[in-house]
């Protein structure tokens, strides 16, 4: 009956007179002015705006799970902690949460339609399995200390999808193509979180305050907390945050992007966003490798300027570290640029008060420093009594100790004791060898060497950053520990492709 009475109207109106054609016209959109007057009196323009474009984008992501990475690398580059504005629920969701939701059901959807034939995994897929394992049997311990509250079990399940996220990536990323959008996507929108950061960094402290406290609406704060300093005294230099709120984790952040980005300053072969157009499409002409690829370069500056302005010690050692070894293993032009780097740093007269406060946290001479090493010791206690599955997520269970220390590697032990610990080494471990083992077999295919080296040395600037940071597997910083196993599942899918897909015609299923 339905059907009928759809043909019917229309018929009606695709036959009728053309008078019948306007009246059709006019309350269409009459009734779509009166959807978008009334979204824009209960929500307000911005936010009537937001919806609309959530909608769409929705959409587009439930058709395509490119688009959907696509999303995930912008929301954690330049909305980290943005939050839905929508009445408390008992807990706040999270656009990240949702595109990760997506991600997971779109999926679903496919294998349901029989799109995706098989479970693509890896010598690191069975450890990653037991390592969620893990965080769930560390969670049901920590809930005999702790009671369970509705904001803990959604950080939770946070942390174990940003974990599958490593699966996810596996079974999407199947070709050269989609990895290289996909990291193409995640160095714009680390640059634009830069150049974010120091524009709010020059701009005077009044307008960087209203500017940021827009973002109030997604449950950011507002207000004069939005700027930080150096040990949170204004007399001490501003620290860059751009839209990241915390310095450390933009600075994680940028280690990530800058690892990613500088193989493609000497690879031979770099992603199309660093060919000039003038040297056209195709294989590497032999102009390209020759030197620096130069488009690159003001990419690096903006990226490492913005990194200086966070100020952000434990971030620029990792970094440092990571591409010490990106050096050692491939470039060695690169250990004249980091050379050159250093001696600027050392010498301007602007960078003074950076390298006394870098001396100082060498020295342990700081505030922040000195309290760093106090976590430290409380950190080896709280292990010492719970060494093998750890206290879980949810608090510690002796009124003399407490859950937080600045390392992942501390804090994965304490939450998921050393067992938890010493499969999340393995699995970085593991991680290394494959690539390595990779780097050996394919040195033929210069542009998918430099993501994987970029892939790399991100991922171990992580890693040596950890030894002072905690963001990268820390339940309040969802966004860190989605972007650290992002790049891994990534680093693995580019290791698992196959050598010939440049010259296959395998269907890229979307």
């Amino acid at each position: 009956m339905q059907k009928v009475l759809l043909g019917r109207l229309q018929a009606w109106l695709v036959t009728g007179s053309k008078a019948r054609q306007v009246v059709a016209t006019v309350g269409l959109c009459l009734i779509v002015g009166i959807a978008g007057g009334v979204l824009f009196a209960f929500l307000g323009p911005i936010l009537a705006v937001a919806f609309l474009a959530a909608v769409a984008g929705g959409l587009v992501m439930l058709r395509s799970t490119q688009f959907t990475f696509f999303a995930l690398t912008g929301l954690i580059c330049l909305l980290p902690f943005a939050a839905l504005p929508i009445p408390n629920i008992g807990f706040s969701p999270t656009l990240l949460d949702l595109v990760l939701v997506v991600l997971v059901f779109t999926w679903l959807f496919q294998v349901a339609r029989k799109k995706k034939h098989h479970f693509a995994s890896s010598p690191l897929g069975l450890p990653v399995a037991i390592f969620m394992v893990l965080a769930c049997a560390s969670f049901v311990v920590g809930l005999s200390f702790a009671s369970l509250t509705t904001n803990l079990l959604r950080h939770f399940v946070e942390l174990l999808l940003n974990i599958f996220l490593f699966f996810l990536v596996l079974n999407n990323v199947q070709s050269r193509k989609h990895l290289e959008q996909i990291v193409t996507a995640l160095i714009l929108a680390g640059l634009a979180a830069a150049s974010i950061g120091i524009v709010l960094y020059v701009l005077p402290h009044n307008l960087t305050i209203r500017l940021l406290s827009t973002l109030r609406i997604f449950r950011y704060p507002s207000g004069s907390a939005v700027l930080r300093f150096v040990e949170d005294n204004p007399d001490l230099p501003l620290r860059a945050t751009s839209t990241s709120i915390d310095p450390n984790v933009l600075g994680g952040l940028l280690v990530i992007v800058v690892g990613v980005t500088v193989p493609q300053l000497l690879a031979r072969d770099p992603l199309p966003l660093f060919r000039p157009w003038w040297r056209g499409r195709g294989h590497v002409s032999p102009s390209v490798g020759r030197g620096i690829n130069w488009l690159v370069l003001p990419v690096l500056a903006v990226l490492v300027i913005c990194l200086l302005l966070t100020y952000s010690r434990g971030a620029l050692a990792g970094l440092g570290a990571g591409l010490l070894v990106l050096a050692l293993l491939r470039y060695r032009k690169l250990l004249v640029l980091i050379l050159l780097v250093a001696l600027l740093v050392l010498v301007l007269p602007q960078t003074q008060w950076y390298v006394q406060r870098f001396l100082e946290g060498v020295r342990g001479q700081d505030l922040a420093t000195q309290m760093r090493f106090g976590e430290y010791k409380d950190a080896l206690i709280l292990i010492s009594r719970y060494p093998w599955l750890g206290v879980g997520f949810a608090g510690a269970p002796d009124i003399d100790t407490y859950i937080g220390v600045s390392s992942v590697y501390l804090l994965i032990a304490e939450e998921m004791g050393l067992i938890g610990l010493g499969v999340f080494l393995l699995i970085n471990v593991l991680m290394v060898r494959q690539t390595l083992s990779w780097l050996k077999e394919q040195a033929h295919n210069p542009r998918l060497e430099a993501i994987v080296l970029g892939l790399l040395t991100a991922l171990l600037g992580a890693l040596f950053s950890g030894t002072l940071d905690h963001y990268f597997f820390n339940i309040n910083f969802q966004h860190a520990v989605a972007l650290f196993w992002l790049c891994v599942g990534l680093l693995i899918s580019a290791t698992l492709l196959p050598s010939d897909q440049e010259h296959s015609t395998v269907k890229e299923e979307q």
